[in-house]
């Protein structure tokens, strides 16, 4: 493998959980350096909650955003001081490609950490509580889960729609409560495994969301956003981009827009991409990979088992 075949991806909300991170915390000084400057940056114990608070205060959107961004680029940094290979390409799902962004140099981590955290109240704010719905749909082809979405839509006269293109087989929807609920009885009797509500409280990536990409583009016109030294491939169209008027619109669309993460995947392969990184809590992308192509190879550093095993193959592999 060579460093034009490995790829970083960086994992959304939903990866979050109390206690994470203590280990890499103990073995690399980097984490405890990030999660303090993002503590003066958010002005609240980022560490201190995410060892010691509740979940229920971790789940809450415009928490878990700046936090899983924060935990992304503590292991990311742990893995530069240690001398890991630098990626070709990078991507994240949903709220990752933020921290995609961060490690690519595209965006300044204080400023990507207010503008997370900005994102996610307007996110939970464009939809009142109760109003909107999401759903994983698992066992049915993306085409057949769009035209059900679709004939729910036009008879309720209400938002539902895929949102999340996560594997082959395994596709997030989302939109007003009563459409997705309506969604998910008729994909249940067009063959779905499993059609199961989510425990969200916002339709993210659907149109309802729009309110929240207009905040987000006001929050983005006073920030410096830069050309990345590592090209990001985006979930809105699965390309990468480096003029940074053309990164600003899209992280607007992506809020609103589904997340075409199978498409991020292939388009990576078909740049030479032979081996993934997820560099965040969980193994949640490394799961999705093997769903998408059993011959991508996987791994994971938020362990430091798991981070020096990566780092030893990866590093071998390319100085060999």
């Amino acid at each position: 493998m060579t460093r034009d075949e490995l790829a970083f991806v960086f994992p959304g909300q939903g990866s979050q959980k109390i206690g994470m991170l203590a280990a890499a915390a103990a073995a690399h000084a980097s984490v405890a350096q990030t999660f303090a400057e993002a503590s003066e940056a958010l002005e609240y114990d980022v560490w201190d909650l995410v060892q010691n608070g509740e979940q229920d205060a971790l789940n809450l959107t415009e928490t878990t955003q700046p936090v899983l961004l924060t935990a992304s680029i503590a292991l990311w940094r742990a893995w530069r001081a240690a001398g890991g290979a630098i990626p070709a390409r990078m991507a994240g799902h949903s709220l990752g490609e933020f921290s995609a962004l961060v490690a690519a140099g595209a965006l300044g981590f204080t400023d990507a950490l207010r503008l997370v955290r900005e994102r996610g109240a307007a996110m939970q704010s464009a939809v009142p509580v109760g109003e909107g719905a999401m759903a994983a749909i698992i066992g049915l082809d993306d085409a057949a889960i769009d035209g059900h979405c679709q004939a729910v839509a036009a008879a309720t006269g209400q938002v539902v729609a895929a949102v999340n293109y996560n594997s082959p087989g395994q596709v997030v929807i989302a939109g007003h409560t009563a459409a997705v609920e309506a969604a998910i009885e008729a994909l249940k009797g067009a063959g779905a495994k499993r059609a199961m509500p989510l425990p969200v409280s916002a339709p993210f990536h659907t149109e309802l969301m729009r309110p929240a990409g207009e905040r987000l583009q006001e929050v983005l016109a006073g920030l410096t956003v830069s050309a990345p030294d590592i090209p990001v491939v985006h979930n809105v169209h699965a390309e990468t981009e480096s003029d940074p008027q053309q990164i600003r619109a899209l992280l607007v669309r992506q809020i609103y827009s589904p997340v075409q993460w199978t498409a991020c995947v292939h388009a990576m392969q078909s740049q030479g991409i032979k081996a993934l990184v997820e560099c965040g809590p969980g193994k949640v992308l490394s799961g999705l990979s093997r769903r998408i192509d059993k011959g991508l190879s996987s791994y994971t550093i938020e362990e430091p088992a798991d981070f020096e095993s990566s780092l030893s193959a990866i590093n071998e592999e390319i100085v060999a």
